[in-house]
């Protein structure tokens, strides 16, 4: 438990790799708040992972993941939620979040992003399905588009890696979380 903290509503985005859902539970334990990541709720909602709503359009996906954060913001505070990467690209669900608790971007470099999403095999990861390259392309020209929409709506921004792309430990970024949460 964290000292002082005001139960809120705590909106984790960045881009897919960026630590939201391994963030998420670190926070969760650490403020005894739930967590509620992003892929559960598709899924719950939906029965289908990110990866085959992708296979199903662009749009249906898009649509499922701001229903999974709409599904989110019902639940009433204090609790964790793991936003979809993609959450940013359309301005009611940018205005949802601004409106629905403290925001944390969650930033890494895309050196790091693919690195951590190609590590994980098991992982549902739309739109990097052919080879180590055309993810780190596509990860650097996605991270450049959305840093701005991002930024427009953090409250709080924290680094998950070191400036050599190597990771940050998870305790350490769940201080920083905090410290910024508990500050007035």
């Amino acid at each position: 438990m964290i000292a002082g903290l005001i139960p809120r509503r705590v909106l984790l985005i960045g881009m897919m790799g960026s630590g939201k859902s391994t963030i998420g539970r670190a926070l969760a334990a650490r403020t005894g708040w739930p967590f509620l990541d992003n892929d559960a709720l598709l899924e719950r909602r939906t029965g289908r992972t990110a990866r085959s709503l992708r296979d199903a359009g662009v749009e249906a996906l898009r649509d499922s993941e701001s229903q999974a954060l709409h599904e989110g913001l019902t639940v009433a505070p204090p609790a964790i939620i793991g936003v979809a990467a993609g959450i940013v690209l359309r301005d009611a669900d940018i205005a949802a979040l601004r409106g629905g608790g403290t925001v944390v971007w969650l930033r890494a470099a895309p050196v790091t992003l693919a690195r951590r999403i190609l590590a994980d095999p098991s992982a549902h990861r739309p739109w990097l399905d052919s080879g180590a390259d055309a993810a780190l392309a596509w990860l650097t020209s996605a991270t450049g588009d959305r840093s701005p929409l991002y930024r427009s709506v953090a409250d709080i921004e924290v680094e998950t890696d070191n400036a050599d792309c190597t990771d940050r430990p998870p305790n350490d970024i769940v201080d920083d979380i905090a410290a910024s949460l508990a500050a007035p």
